[in-house]
C-alpha cells in the first residue's frame, strides 16, 4: 500500500489547512481527504487523557497503519501523495517514525511569527470554550504545568513555536534538500508565487494554483498601520478619558493597551529561539523579534461550528 510522498509538518496556526486545500486542487497531486490524520504522532493508540477537549481529539487519530495507507490508496499512479499534520515538526518522536519509515519523504514547514502564532492559538482554544484563562500572557504561564500534566501539543503555546529548536534536531535527520521551509506571511501576502516554489519543490507543475482559499486563512491589515491606528484611538481615549469617570476611561484605554502591550510580555520567551533559527538556517527573522512590528492580537473569524483541530477521522 502507498504511503506520502510529502508532508506538511508545521507549525500549527500558520495556513497549514490553507495550504492543503490549496494544493488539493493541483491535478498533479494527490492530497489526502483527512488533512491532518496525525499518524506519525504515537506508536499505537494515542492517549486518552489530556486537557479540555482532548480526549475526543485523541479519538480521531488515525494511528493503524492500514486506515493510514488507505488514504493514498485511489492517488493516481506517479501523482505525489502528501498529507498535513502540523504537529510532526514539534513532536522529536514523529520526527524520527518520520524518517524510519518513509526517509526520502520531502517536508513543507511553514513559520509564522511565534508571537502572533501563540496569540492565534490561544484564541482558538478560547472562542472554542476549552481555554480557561482568559489573557495569553498568563495562559502561556500556564504552560509547563499544562505540559506535566500530558496536555496536548495544542495547548503548548510557547513551546510548538520554538522553530529553531525544531529545525535542528530536523536536520539531524533529514538533509535539508528535503526540507522547504517558507512563512505564514508570504502564503498570505504572496500566495502564487509561495504555491509555485511549494509546487517546484514537489515536482509539480507551477502556476497551475493562483489562490489560497481565503475561508481558511487569517486576515491581517499592515502592522505599521495597525499600530499607528491602535496609537491614535489609545491617545483620543487618553485624552477624552480626561473628561470622564475612571470606570469609563479605563474600559476605553485599558483592552488596547493590553493588545499592544502582551507582544512585548512574550517575545523573550523566543529571543533565543530565533538565534538559533537564524543560524540553522542562515535566514533573517530578527523582525520577529521587534516589540510592536506586528499586533499578534488580529485574528480572523473561524467558520461557524469549528471546534479545536478537528482535522481528524470524522467520529462514528
Amino acid at each position: 500500500m502507498p504511503l506520502p510522498d510529502f508532508l506538511t509538518i508545521g507549525a500549527p496556526k500558520s495556513g497549514t489547512t490553507a495550504l492543503h486545500a490549496a494544493l488539493s486542487r493541483h491535478p498533479g497531486l494527490f492530497l489526502s481527504p483527512v488533512k491532518e490524520p496525525k499518524f506519525f504522532l504515537s506508536d499505537g493508540p494515542p492517549p486518552t487523557r489530556g486537557g479540555p477537549g482532548d480526549a475526543q481529539t485523541y479519538r480521531e487519530h488515525l494511528w493503524r497503519r492500514e486506515d493510514y495507507e488507505a488514504l493514498f490508496a485511489q492517488a493516481p499512479a506517479g501523482v505525489p501523495r502528501g498529507e498535513s499534520t502540523p504537529f510532526y515538526l514539534y513532536d522529536r518522536a514523529a520526527q524520527r517514525r518520520i524518517r524510519k519509515t518513509i526517509p526520502g519523504v520531502r517536508l513543507i514547514a511553514a513559520l509564522r511569527d511565534p508571537v502572533e502564532r501563540a496569540h492565534s492559538n490561544w484564541t482558538h482554544l478560547w472562542s472554542a470554550g476549552l481555554e480557561p484563562v482568559g489573557d495569553v500572557v498568563e495562559a502561556c504561564a500556564e504552560e509547563e504545568h499544562r505540559i506535566a500534566a500530558g496536555w496536548a501539543p495544542f495547548w503548548h503555546y510557547l513551546a510548538l513555536g520554538r522553530y529553531g529548536e525544531q529545525l535542528e534536531h530536523l536536520f539531524t535527520l533529514f538533509p535539508r534538500e528535503q526540507v522547504l521551509i517558507f512563512r505564514y506571511r508570504d502564503l498570505v501576502d504572496r500566495p502564487v508565487a509561495t504555491l509555485d516554489r511549494i509546487c517546484r519543490f514537489l515536482g509539480a507543475e507551477p502556476g497551475l494554483i493562483t489562490e489560497v482559499p481565503r475561508e481558511n486563512v487569517t486576515a491581517h491589515p499592515e502592522p505599521t498601520r495597525t499600530h499607528r491606528a491602535l496609537s491614535r484611538v489609545l491617545r483620543t481615549g487618553a485624552a477624552v478619558g480626561r473628561f470622564l469617570p475612571p470606570r469609563i476611561s479605563g474600559a476605553l484605554t485599558d483592552p488596547l493597551e493590553r493588545r499592544l502591550q502582551q507582544r512585548e510580555q512574550l517575545i523573550g520567551h523566543f529571543a533565543e529561539d530565533v538565534a538559533l533559527l537564524q543560524r540553522v538556517t542562515g535566514e533573517d527573522f530578527s523582525d520577529w523579534l521587534l516589540p510592536r512590528e506586528r499586533s499578534g492580537g488580529l485574528v480572523g473569524t473561524r467558520p461557524d461550528g469549528q471546534r479545536q483541530a478537528r482535522n481528524g477521522r470524522p467520529q462514528v
